[in-house]
Order: C-alpha cells, then sequence, then structure tokens
C-alpha cells in the first residue's frame, strides 16, 4: 500500500477487510457459536473446534456477541446478522438481568443460571454499549430503556462521588465487595483503566442515540477524569490500576489499551461535541499512538502484550491489540495526516493477515508468539474470546476508508 492512501489502495484495502469480516470472522461465529440446546451461544470452544458442554457463559462474550451483530446488522442489513443479534439480545435479557436487583450478572453456568452473581461495572457497560447499538439498528425501544436503566444504575451505585471515576465491581444487590478484580490476571484494587476504558466507551455509543444532560455530564466528566488520571501525560502510557484516591498500583504498560484507548477516547470527545475538550483530546490521543509506535510495535507490524520500564515482560502477541492497533494508528493518521501512522495501520494488518488468522478452523488466533507460531492452550470461543475487537477494527476501517 502507497504511504499516499491513493483512492485504489484504500478499495484494496476495504475489499479485503470486507471479506475478513464477512468469510472468516461473522461467518465463523454464525455457524459455530450458537447453542442450539441450552439457547444462546456456546461458553466455549477449543482451538481444535470441539465444543466444552459444561462451560460456563460470561457476561463479556453475549454482550460483546449481541453488539457485534448490531453493528454487522445496522451497516449490512442481512437478515442472518440480525438473527444473531436477536439471539443474543433475548438471551441476555431472559438470563443475564437481575430482575431482583437490576442490572447484569457477571457470569452463568452452562445451564443459564447466576454462578457469578457480582455486578461488575465493566460488565454493565458492555451491557449498555451492546443494547444502545441493537437499539441504533433495530429501533428497539425497549432496548433503549435497559440500557438508560443500566446507566443509572451505574451512576447511582459505582461511581465515587468523593474522587470521581468508578468502582471495579459491587455485590448483587449493590453493596460493596471485596471481590473486585476483572479476572486472575488483574489485581484486585478499586479501580482501572480498563473498567473506565469500556465506560467511557458504552457511554459515547449511549449518548449517540439518549444525549441527556445527566449522560452528558457523566460522559465530560469520565473524559476528563481519563485524561488527568489515567494517561500518564508524560509517557503517553495509559496507568492500569488505582486506589480509590487514584494512587497509581502498577508500573506494566498495555500497548494494546494504550492504542485502543487513543482512538476511543478521541471518539468519546467528538461524539460529546465540545470543541475545547475534543481539541485537547487530540493531543492526548496523538501522544497515546506515538508512544505505542515508537515503543511497542516489532518490525514484524506485530504488538507485543505487555511491557515496563525496563523491557517488554510479556512478548506474546494477543488478537486484540493488533485489531485495535490498526484502527487506533488510522486514526491517528486521520488527525495528523502524518504517513507513518498510515503505513503503521497497514503494518498491523498485514501482521494479522499473515500469523493471526487461522486459515484451517476459520476466526483468529488467540495469540501467537513473537516468533508468529500459535500459542497453545487457548480458546477460539471463550469468556474473553470474541467477535469485538476484530469485528469492530474492520467496521471501523471500513467506514473509515470510505471517509
Amino acid at each position: 500500500m502507497t504511504m499516499t492512501m491513493t483512492a485504489i489502495s484504500k478499495q484494496r484495502w476495504a475489499d479485503e477487510i470486507q471479506r475478513e469480516l464477512s468469510d472468516n470472522i461473522l461467518g465463523f461465529w454464525l455457524q459455530h457459536a450458537p447453542d442450539p440446546i441450552r439457547g444462546g451461544f456456546v461458553g466455549e470452544i477449543r482451538q481444535d473446534m470441539s465444543r466444552v458442554d459444561d462451560a460456563e457463559k460470561s457476561l463479556v462474550l453475549n454482550t460483546r456477541i449481541l453488539w457485534t451483530f448490531s453493528a454487522a446488522y445496522r451497516q449490512f442489513k442481512s437478515k442472518s446478522y440480525l438473527d444473531a443479534a436477536e439471539r443474543a439480545y433475548l438471551y441476555v435479557k431472559e438470563h443475564f438481568a437481575d430482575a431482583s436487583n437490576g442490572g447484569l450478572y457477571w457470569m452463568l453456568d452452562s445451564e443459564g443460571s447466576p454462578s457469578s452473581d457480582k455486578k461488575q461495572i465493566y460488565g454493565q457497560a458492555f451491557g449498555i454499549y451492546a443494547l444502545s447499538e441493537y437499539y441504533r439498528a433495530t429501533s428497539n425501544q425497549q432496548a433503549l430503556d435497559e440500557a438508560i436503566e443500566l446507566f443509572r444504575l451505574i451512576e447511582r451505585h459505582g461511581r465515587d462521588p468523593i474522587h470521581l471515576g468508578y468502582i471495579e465491581a459491587l455485590a448483587a444487590d449493590w453493596t460493596a465487595t471485596d471481590e473486585l478484580s476483572l479476572s486472575n490476571k488483574d489485581l484486585n484494587e478499586k479501580k482501572s483503566m480498563n473498567t473506565h476504558l469500556h465506560v467511557l466507551e458504552g457511554y459515547t455509543n449511549l449518548y449517540r442515540v439518549w444525549p441527556s444532560e445527566e449522560l452528558k455530564l457523566a460522559l465530560r466528566e469520565l473524559i476528563e477524569i481519563t485524561v488527568k488520571h489515567i494517561v500518564d501525560q508524560e509517557t503517553g502510557h495509559f496507568k492500569l490500576f488505582f486506589d480509590e484516591q487514584w494512587s497509581n498500583k502498577s508500573d506494566h504498560i498495555s500497548y494494546g489499551h494504550d492504542i485502543e484507548g487513543s482512538w476511543l477516547l478521541h471518539e468519546a470527545a467528538e461524539v460529546l461535541g465540545e470543541q475545547e475538550l475534543l481539541a485537547k483530546v487530540k493531543v492526548v490521543a496523538l501522544k497515546m499512538a506515538e508512544a505505542t509506535l515508537l515503543e511497542g510495535v516489532d518490525p514484524d507490524g506485530g504488538i507485543p502484550n505487555e511491557a515496563n520500564q525496563h523491557g517488554f515482560i510479556d512478548t506474546n502477541k494477543d488478537w486484540w491489540p493488533q485489531a485495535e492497533a490498526v484502527v487506533g494508528f488510522y486514526n491517528a493518521y486521520q488527525l495528523s495526516g502524518d504517513s507513518r501512522y498510515a503505513a503503521a495501520a497497514s503494518h498491523s494488518w498485514h501482521f494479522i493477515q499473515t500469523y493471526l488468522v487461522d486459515r484451517t478452523n476459520g476466526e483468529w488466533y488467540w495469540s501467537v508468539t513473537r516468533e508468529g507460531q500459535p500459542t497453545a492452550g487457548h480458546p477460539k470461543v471463550g469468556a474473553w474470546k470474541c467477535p469485538y475487537h476484530n469485528g469492530r477494527a474492520c467496521f471501523e476501517m471500513l467506514e473509515r476508508l470510505e471517509r
């Protein structure tokens, strides 16, 4: 691809992305993910394509499927995408929704009963993201009302009124809990970058369809919190974990989150539409993209998972940072006109096509080693392995290349 991003090169790239999205990503999930016995979607499919029948069903997986197929139907109007979105919506509504306390359960057993009933704010945020996208696709008013109710529950119970921001998790009845962490890879701290990033994402999508004053105030505050407390203004990296008063609790660097956050933060400010804040955020977004470009990209175009101030500490390359890099670098190119970012976006896509796409079973591998070999022991479908990062990268790039 030429660095001038000619109309011809853009069209060729868009055609390749369209094939990847339709045939390899969405096609895989339509064919393999529905659970014909228990309803909804299967909780886990191993790398060898064998199903784990008794696998738990996660809120993250199911809301991300709902978001993905809602977005697919909104853009392409295929009935198969609508059917998948409706299947996901009904399963979330019938099994994840807590009729007694409100909000969404974190995890279900394979039969659809709660196995973890805590109210993880990250999960509620993905509920908002998915339900608002389903509304965008279908104009289903009930889905929008459910998204608004989740927003109000987060603001009522999850927001820290003293130091601002959002607590990681609460018990089923929205009282305090000591079980805060998202997964066994995360610190058990009161606040995290990851939760705030995805609350930002959910609130942004809801604001597109429900531009209320209460949501405007919350979204503006969250953008400002992210810039003030979560982005390290010196390095351009996200800080990852915090106590209630925003003291930093980790020295790790997640380049995937940095490049993802750069474009999600700018998108939030763009949707909010306040020009002074947008100008401020543009500077921050470009600083984050530049930090990732200079420090976090290997010669093959792939992004290793994690580093600290001494260098890389996890050199495997998971699927999702590569997907986010395509969008994040291209967004930086659109903001700056700097051809280095266009080249980086193209290089990231080439890495995906060369190493991450599973040419045997379809979809993408969870991760590859720094040498480009698929890692063992990871599922093709699972609590965290969803069609959202790679599907969204394709949706975003098709729209941006056309624009």
